[in-house]
């Protein structure tokens, strides 16, 4: 169970001793364990918590304990040679990469966590993107070094390769697999091993192993010059043969490392409890304060112009909510990144994106589920509040006198779904609010009802999510439900231009309706979502009832003309119309816009679309014809394969609607031995066989 402990005083930090940084990575990489060791050396624990015992501190859920990986993302906050570091531990799963979405938006440095015998996996290219999105500054931490099949090295090229970044080692390790003891830090000359493999294991200073010198010459001098290459006053002293401190090194690295130019790459073996102690200090010497990156910049919706809040606690008060979690024993939990000012508890704070004003009842410093209370938070920091009641993921919290609205954080939309059932009454009147408080807290579970049949029908970004989300329902909220089998989030879009007219006449004795309007639509490139566009001259329809007749047509969107899918990647012109004096309406107009949407769209050639996914299947060599030809009966398109080892990669593209148990399926073509990965790629047309049948089915 959850406890608050109370604090009471000021814990103001020095703004450039605070990092915010995330933990992020592939599924299985060592996210998890490596957080748990940071705590453990920074005196934040005072034992290490194991994955398999189900015992970590970031790992709190149930779920997540039984399951052996991180669901959602936990925050906690540590400090190393008198800096502050905020930490958020972030999931690896595909299903869960809100979670990833929404901490990278709020962080000002990363550590990217790689398997040394894996290299880059596909979710590590995911949130490396994502990581892109957001210009976050980052260090790699090759981590399983002690692992079978490590290879320090091959792992820094694909980083290089697949990701494309300019990563630099700092280090190289000594020893690999079982001989694993140690690295030489490449800035410093020095190297270090660790005396065994046990918790709090001591390390000291070595000289440099004598088979390594000449390694370590060579790939010194490569960091030597790719850092001086950053700075003209450094490649000035490098060309002329001067001397360059480590000191002056590190200080353009780092300002390398924040502007994205270099990456710093670094090993160790956390599970081994090897090379954490020497990850903080790069963490400290490398990766940015809240005084180091841009300051945000938002729009100030009294003057529509941008404004940008600098850190510091000179400035009005803003922060960005980018986590709402629902606490059984407290309520509401929204979790806050502040960029200005501060707050303190008990006062009224602006949500400029609801246009509401909030009180403020706590505030909390979070340790994963663990809290302590404190009087008030600064600028640069992550806490959480509670008593927010009206506040949503991704809305602006501010000084009432100084509004201003923050980039909303953008998720990816749900691609399978399912219908849920309540097995008893009871549970019928407990579903409705457990299923809103879940989908509060996650931007990517959606709830719907499918108007023809009633059933309630929850989507999410895999099996994974919604088998989770039925769980939680269980554990959390005590409902008990029947799931049915999961459906693919399909699409419908239109080929061709086409036009249409919208009339809504209707008398009934006193004052009638009217509303009239035409409009075009034609077709956008994948992925460009809904554009409106307002042509109208003249006051062919008043100004008033414009935002009517787009409401009408999007509302019209959400249910396509072939199978009832939502209607995506289209340009609706609103271009011409009429009005009555006395008989238009919003109401009016907003039929007839939805009505000559639905017009336009059957005329437009519409198609069904299907999401596809990218999928890495990692198989023995000797199973790799079983595999293809399965996948090949699955619609894919391979798209090549790699070799690491003895175990093959088969890159695909694939309808997720073929991929319906795909895990026990792989599973009896390779023994046992294959598994794979998949992310979501782009939504494709459904060949016109199959787009027969499902719509056949939907009109059923």
């Amino acid at each position: 169970m959850a406890q608050t402990q109370k604090t009471t005083g000021s814990r103001l930090y020095p703004l450039d001793k605070i990092r915010n940084i995330g933990i992020i990575a592939h599924i299985d990489a060592g996210k998890t364990t490596t957080t748990e060791r940071i705590l453990y050396y920074t005196g934040k624990a005072y034992k290490i918590g194991d994955i398999d015992e189900g015992t970590t501190q970031m790992d709190w859920m149930d779920q997540e304990k039984e399951r052996g990986i991180t669901i959602v993302s936990a925050a906690t906050t540590t400090f190393w040679r008198g800096v502050r570091i905020n930490i958020i531990d972030t999931p690896g799963h595909v299903d869960f990469t809100a979670e990833v979405e929404r901490s990278l938006r709020v962080l000002d440095g990363g550590v990217t966590i790689l398997d040394a015998g894996e290299g880059v996996q596909a979710q590590s290219e995911t949130v490396w993107r994502q990581a892109n999105k957001y210009n976050v500054p980052r260090l790699c931490f090759v981590n399983k070094m002690d692992n079978v099949g490590a290879d320090f090295l091959a792992t820094v090229k694909s980083i290089r390769h697949k990701l494309g970044a300019n990563a630099i080692p700092i280090q190289l390790p000594i020893g690999a697999e079982s001989e694993f003891k140690g690295v030489v830090d490449l800035l410093e000359n020095t190297a270090w091993i660790w005396e065994g493999d046990q918790t709090g294991a001591k390390y000291h200073q070595i000289d440099i192993p004598a088979n390594m010198l000449d390694d370590v010459k060579r790939h010194r001098q490569k960091l030597i010059e790719a850092i001086c290459e950053q700075d003209d006053v450094l490649l000035e002293k490098y060309l002329n043969g001067q001397e360059i401190t480590p000191a002056e090194l590190k200080k353009v690295l780092r300002q390398a490392t924040i502007n994205y130019k270099i990456v710093p790459v670094l090993a160790g073996s956390s599970l081994r409890n090897k090379g954490v102690q020497l990850l903080l200090d790069a963490i400290v010497d490398y990766l940015p304060s809240p005084l180091d990156v841009p300051p945000i910049k938002g729009v100030n919706p009294k003057t529509n112009k941008e404004e940008e809040r600098k850190p510091g606690l000179d400035q009005p008060f803003t922060a960005l909510a980018f986590k709402i979690q629902a606490d059984p024993h407290v309520g509401r939990i929204t979790y806050l990144r502040i960029y200005s000012g501060k707050i303190k508890s008990g006062t009224y704070i602006f949500n400029s994106s609801q246009n509401t004003k909030e009180r403020l009842g706590r505030i909390l410093l979070m340790h994963a589920n663990q809290r302590e209370e404190i009087d008030e938070a600064y600028s640069g920091e992550i806490v959480a509040a509670i008593g927010l009641k009206a506040t949503k993921t991704g809305d602006t919290l501010c000084d009432p006198a100084h509004p201003i609205i923050l980039e909303r954080i953008k998720f990816a939309e749900p691609v399978i779904s399912l219908a849920i059932e309540p097995k008893t009454k009871i549970d019928q009147e407990k579903l409705g609010y457990a299923l809103n408080r879940l989908a509060e807290e996650d931007p990517t579970f959606k709830i719907s009802t499918d108007e023809e049949t009633g059933q309630t029908i929850i989507s999410g970004m895999g099996e994974l999510h919604l088998e989770i989300i039925a769980d939680r329902l269980k554990r959390e909220f005590k409902v008990d439900v029947v799931t049915g089998t999961p459906q693919v989030a399909y699409r419908e879009t239109v080929t061709a231009p086409a036009q249409a007219e919208g009339k809504y006449i209707r008398q009934s004795g006193g004052r009638g309706q009217y509303g009239h309007c035409l409009i075009k639509i034609e077709p956008l490139e994948r992925g460009q979502g809904y554009e409106f566009v307002n042509k109208i001259v003249g006051g062919a329809i008043p100004r008033e009832f414009i935002p009517a007749v787009e409401k009408g047509v999007k509302e019209a969107t959400q249910k396509g003309v072939l199978a009832g899918y939502p209607l995506v990647d289209l340009r609706v012109i609103l271009y011409d119309g009429s009005y009555h004096e006395v008989d238009s309406s919003e109401m009016a107009f907003k039929i007839a816009g939805s009505m000559a949407l639905q017009a336009a769209a059957k005329k437009a050639s519409p198609i069904l679309l299907e999401p596809i996914m990218n999928l890495e299947v990692y198989v023995p060599e000797e199973f790799i014809g079983d595999v293809i030809g399965d996948l090949s009966a699955r619609r894919a398109q391979i798209a090549g394969s790699d070799k690491e080892g003895s175990t093959s990669i088969i890159k695909a593209h694939v309808p997720l609607a073929e991929l319906r148990r795909y895990a026990t399926i792989l599973r009896s073509l390779t023994q046992g031995r294959g598994h794979f990965f998949m992310i979501p790629s782009h939504y494709a047309p459904v060949p016109d066989n199959i787009a027969a049948q499902i719509i056949e089915s939907r009109q059923k």
